[in-house]
């Protein structure tokens, strides 16, 4: 009986080999295919995850950017006035120490936001500050250091507007938007390999790209200016 046992499993294990240079290319594809849909998936479910913030982050800022109208009213514009010490804005036609001028307005005035432009002329001086929904321009007496400063806030949509378009967001937000595209591109593609290894939805798969690509073609071509 444990002879019989043996014979069948040596035969059972002969007939998972290939016989013919055909079969052992086909094996060896058959292999591939399992790696490549196996490593496919795990990029796929995996980037998925990771990228969840991001891509909700985008589509929702899609949705409020193309309707800038359903937030409006939400701009509040501040003016102040203070002042600071002349000796940092020196006498006209002399050096201005624009670092100690830019850390006594953030400090005292609670700007925020990167300098966007620091202006000097005889009399004045004219600093601009710019963040994501945000701005502050200063106007400074260089004589007496007196300044007038004028801050506009635009709300939670303007803000989340500008992280969408990376504007007055800074080097590395910049980076980040980069990322998620290489992300998003990713996710893309692999989701079209692991469609190519789905045998029974293939087809279908295929024509729904299509149509999905035509239809937003379509819409350019017929609608857009």
């Amino acid at each position: 009986m444990e002879s019989a046992l043996i014979t069948t499993r040596a035969a059972t294990a002969d007939a998972d080999v290939p016989a013919t240079p055909t079969g052992v290319r086909s094996h060896a594809r058959a292999i591939w295919r399992r790696r490549v849909a196996k490593v496919t998936r795990w990029l796929h479910i995996y980037g998925s995850m990771f990228s969840l913030a991001t891509v909700l982050f985008f589509a929702v800022t899609g949705l409020t950017l193309n309707h800038q109208d359903w937030f409006a009213g939400q701009e509040v514009t501040t003016t102040r006035q203070g002042s600071m010490n002349a000796a940092w804005l020196a006498a006209p036609g002399g050096d201005v120490d624009k670092l100690q001028v830019v850390e006594f307005l953030r400090a005292s005035a609670g700007i925020h936001g990167a300098l966007a432009d620091f202006r000097v002329e005889d009399g004045t001086a004219d600093v601009a500050f710019k963040g994501p929904g945000y701005s502050a321009d200063v106007m400074i007496d260089r004589a007496t250091g007196r300044f007038e400063l004028t801050e506009v806030r635009m709300g939670l949509a303007a803000i989340v507007n500008d992280l969408h378009k990376g504007r007055d967001t800074g080097s590395p937000w910049k980076i980040a938007i980069d990322i998620s595209a290489v992300l998003l591109v990713g996710i893309s593609l692999s989701g079209l390999v692991l469609l190519y290894f789905a045998y029974k939805y293939r087809t279908a798969g295929v024509l729904l790209v299509a149509a999905g690509s035509s239809v937003v073609y379509l819409i350019y071509a017929a609608f857009v200016p």
